[in-house]
């Protein structure tokens, strides 16, 4: 996945850090299709995603505004996949919301 193009901020940023558990159990297919249902949100603004061979990851999704993250987090099918992941895919996790201030690179 290439590096997200964001707009100038302010823009909000979730975080989500997790661990896995063993074996797949539709992580794959649903991760695809959690991707595929945010860009289609009102205020998406990217991904980027990372994970460790271990089952370490982070992902962290960019939106324009915290309204809009918090829209995400209440799509019906988002829901069910939160429900997943907290019962079958992840170990552990955390979810940080942050505003992004500050954005440069090359």
């Amino acid at each position: 996945m290439p590096i997200a193009s964001t707009p100038d901020p302010p823009y909000t940023a979730v975080v989500f850090t997790s661990l896995r558990t063993e074996g797949d159990h539709g992580y794959g297919h649903m991760a695809d299709r959690m991707d595929a249902l945010a860009a289609r949100q009102p205020g998406y603004l990217g991904i980027e995603s990372a994970r460790e061979p271990d089952g370490f990851g982070i992902t962290v999704s960019y939106w324009a505004s915290e309204g809009d993250a918090r829209a995400w987090k209440q799509v019906a099918e988002h829901l069910v996949a939160q429900e997943r992941g907290q019962h079958v895919w992840y170990a552990a996790y955390r979810v940080r919301i942050a505003t992004v201030t500050r954005d440069y690179g090359a």
